[in-house]
């Protein structure tokens, strides 16, 4: 059985930039929807790393276009590249989006693929309720920048009145108490 749609035509000009990256993560998408869940998931953790959380204003906008650009990504059984599309291209404006993979709660059953922004469901009927998450790739913060290195600060021997500094050298360094005893036999 099929279902007749009417799709609404936008009409908002769009730059040549948005639609050339929009393009691009339509066709990442549909390869990436390919590939098996664990390695999926793993790809999209990744790619999340040192992007800001999306808000619903842009994850809403990223949606509308990919929309735009494809038609094949209206239907009801395109929610895993449409969601990937989404996805990727939040990423290629700086943005990441929680990206989800679940089942319906409520019958009828099915599996289904959505982006969400906060707590909110972006272009998804029924309530942030409705799907129970099987796994999300959420936004992840970057890593710290490293921290100084601490060997250095162990190596180096201060005076008491911090006017002298002394770095053993570590290819003979025999601990505190044989350098020290080494230093009084010299002088």
């Amino acid at each position: 059985m099929s279902v007749t749609v009417a799709l609404n035509r936008d009409h908002r000009p769009r730059s040549w930039k948005l639609r050339l990256q929009t393009r691009l993560a339509i066709c990442l998408a549909r390869i990436l929807a390919l590939f098996k869940p664990y390695v999926l998931r793993r790809l999209l953790t990744r790619l999340s790393k040192g992007a800001a959380p999306a808000d619903a204003a842009v994850t809403t906008a990223a949606r509308d276009s990919v929309l735009a650009s494809s038609l094949g990504l209206h239907g009801l059984r395109a929610c895993l590249p449409r969601s990937l599309a989404v996805a990727l291209l939040c990423r290629l404006r700086g943005t990441w989006p929680t990206w989800c993979v679940g089942v319906r709660t409520a019958p009828p059953f099915a599996a289904h693929a959505w982006v969400e922004a906060g707590q909110e469901m972006i272009g998804e009927t029924g309530g942030y309720d409705s799907y129970s998450r099987l796994f999300t790739v959420p936004p992840t913060t970057p890593l710290p920048p490293p921290a100084q290195d601490r060997t250095q600060d162990r190596t180096q021997d201060r005076t008491q009145d911090g006017a002298q500094t002394r770095t053993p050298d570590r290819r003979h360094d025999k601990g505190p108490d044989r350098a020290a005893d080494q230093d009084r036999d010299r002088g």
